[in-house]
């Protein structure tokens, strides 16, 4: 299998576009007209350039409005034909794509078009050429890929063949097991997208919404395993037309479509075992079993008010590491870390962000196994020297150049706090009844929430919810929610647009932190924020309006409700259960700690409490140039 990504998906000049390809290590590309024209060199420089980049040109599209013409239209279509085999031939392109026809003269009818492109193969034929013709979901006269084989069945001409595409597919509603019938040797392309699942028209919907495999909705897994059944062995392209990614990085879309491509591959090999999938093998996607650690870089003043919250929210300083200025803070299954080193990668962090969260550790059945799948879909590895008394814990670079590490049962990691930390001679702080992470909020430009999604989905068993809007007082807020198969880790994603809402001023004022909050879980929220306030913790307050509200909603007990008001929680109600919440106030720039409880089935995390929330913490928020109250 060939590997491929079409130009007009990636943003740049397409000297820009050609250097991320290559280098995210596609084997070629579709060249789309506009990109070929646009350029100014000659037909033979730009194909020089595209192979001087390691990268063939694998198909050279689109030619419109070619079957079901007469007279001189129809002439004039196979002069159009000829000057694209003649360019074609000078760039080094043997496959050309037709799709189907929107003319307003064409005429419908399987055998007319059938004759059409048996003449038209004859003409490729005589350049060297091949033609793949494609059933555009909103074609004239043929939208369907059934319709689309028919005609090359009856053209029964060699260079004549057809090209699949999951989006026209799959947006049509068309069981992609209908292509289990197609012979393999018929399919000369196959292109790949996703999208989410709007009502809207099929046009617009493609030109605007389409995304990488594994970041919509669409069957595209069972779209491709159909198209594997055939036999079928040849190029694998992604086609993609998205306004959020023409505004992006050409680098990192070219990662995110190498990436997700291989993930549906590897996906399609594991689903169809009787298929062969010509793809180098990876490890599985991992199974994650909890939140090992979470790991703030800090220093001095700021370090001592962290500890004092910590300690207000019944974490015990629990370790010393042997050999550097780190503790560890433990309750429950949650284990802190505060990392106060002048050198290293956490010095940098700091010298960056400020008091930042830089290293999340990940339990995992294998971590060897997640760091290899992790590389080979491009993720960047970690590394640092290792000093006196410390593990190599595998790791790799995650959101906002944070680093995740990965710990199992398997190994000796399993054995890294006893190794590298030892216990002080402190008292242990009575402990608030925090007995997990529920989960982690990260944060990020939105152009950027669906290539982490993306990271997240690839490498680990983790499914993701649709992407929900989050009222924030200055703007929106959207955010979408990545959860492990059996819940042990959750984390939202959350795509700032403005710098005015709250994540959008997290992400300024840190230099683009990785992630603004922890949420931490216990069985009685009650008990474990009497317990809190009376060690000093320090709430965030919520106002006198916001319980009102809470009144006239939901059926609480009037005592109930006076004991939520006065501990500043939060509730939320759905048919599946409830959610109780309260928070921190905001520290360093823009940080803060969330205590949770969720009641039955509740799978939320408190979507409409946001807005009051977000005011909240606003309102405490230090303007520019002062300093944090």
């Amino acid at each position: 299998m060939k590997s491929a990504i079409a130009t007009v998906s990636v943003s740049g000049t397409l000297k820009e576009k050609l250097a991320a390809i290559a280098r995210a290590g596609f084997d070629g590309i579709e060249i789309f007209e506009q990109d070929f024209i646009a350029d100014a060199g000659s037909p033979r420089d730009i194909g020089t350039m595209i192979r001087d980049h390691g990268l063939e040109i694998l198909l050279f599209q689109p030619f419109r409005d070619f079957e079901g013409l007469v007279g001189d239209q129809r002439r004039k279509a196979f002069d159009r034909a000829r000057y694209k085999f003649e360019t074609m031939r000078k760039l080094g392109a043997d496959l050309m794509l037709v799709c189907s026809s929107l003319h307003p003269n064409a005429l419908g009818g399987i055998d007319r078009a059938a004759q059409d492109f048996a003449e038209l193969g004859e003409l490729a034929a005589t350049f060297g050429m091949r033609v793949g013709y494609e059933a555009l979901a909103w074609g004239r006269h043929v939208n369907d890929h059934r319709d689309a084989w028919e005609i090359v069945r009856r053209a029964d001409h060699p260079n004549i063949g057809l090209i699949l595409d999951s989006f026209h597919t799959l947006a049509r509603k068309i069981d992609p097991d209908s292509i289990r019938r197609i012979p393999r040797d018929k399919i000369f392309f196959v292109q790949l997208a996703d999208a989410p699942q709007i009502s809207m028209d099929l046009f617009y919907w493609s030109r605007h919404f389409r995304n990488m495999p594994g970041e919509g909705d669409l069957r595209v897994q069972d779209f491709m395993r159909a198209v594997a059944a055939t036999g079928y062995d040849g190029t694998v392209s992604l086609e993609i037309f998205n306004d959020q990614f023409r505004g992006a990085q050409p680098e990192g879309i070219a990662r995110d479509g190498y990436r997700a491509l291989h993930v549906l591959m590897d996906d399609v090999r594991r689903s169809e075992p009787d298929v062969l999938v010509d793809i180098p093998p990876m490890p599985a996607r991992t199974r994650v079993g909890g939140v090992e650690f979470v790991e703030f870089a800090t220093r001095a003043e700021e370090a001592g008010q962290l500890a004092g919250m910590l300690r207000s929210m019944g974490f015990s300083h629990l370790g010393d590491h042997v050999s550097k200025a780190v503790t560890l803070w433990q309750q429950g299954d949650i284990r802190l870390i505060l990392n106060q080193e002048t050198t290293g990668f956490a010095s940098s962090a700091y010298n960056m962000h400020g008091t930042t969260i830089c290293d999340v550790g990940l339990r995992v059945d294998d971590a060897g196994a997640t760091t290899e799948r992790a590389r080979a879909l491009g993720a960047t590895p970690f590394n640092q020297s290792v000093g006196p008394g410390e593990m190599d814990i595998p790791a790799i670079r995650s959101v906002g150049g944070s680093v995740m590490h990965f710990i199992d049962d398997t190994s000796d990691l399993a054995d890294v706090w006893s190794v590298e930390f030892r216990r002080p001679v402190v008292a242990a702080t009575p402990d608030a009844g925090l007995s997990r992470i529920d989960h982690l909020a990260e944060t990020m430009h939105y152009e950027d929430m669906l290539s982490w999604a993306l990271f997240h989905t690839s490498i680990f068993d983790m499914s993701r919810s649709e992407i929900v809007d989050v009222v924030d007082p200055d703007g929106l807020v959207r955010s979408v929610a990545m959860k492990s198969a059996n819940g042990a880790v959750r984390i939202t994603l959350n795509g700032a647009d403005t710098h005015r809402t709250l994540v959008g001023n997290f992400l300024a004022d840190s230099f683009g932190g990785a992630i603004q909050h922890v949420a931490f879980a216990t069985g009685d929220i009650f008990s474990t924020a009497r317990r809190m306030r009376d060690s000093g913790f320090d709430p965030l307050v919520l106002t006198e309006n916001y319980y009102g509200d809470l009144r006239a909603r939901f059926s609480l007990e009037p005592g109930r409700l006076d004991e939520m008001k006065s501990l500043n929680i939060l509730y939320d109600e759905t048919a599946q259960g409830a959610f109780y919440q309260f928070y921190s106030r905001p520290f360093a720039s823009g940080l803060f700690f969330e205590i949770v409880q969720r009641v039955g089935a509740y799978d939320g995390y408190g979507a409409p409490n946001a807005p009051f929330r977000t005011a909240a913490q606003k309102q405490l928020l230090r303007p520019k140039g002062m300093p944090q109250r």
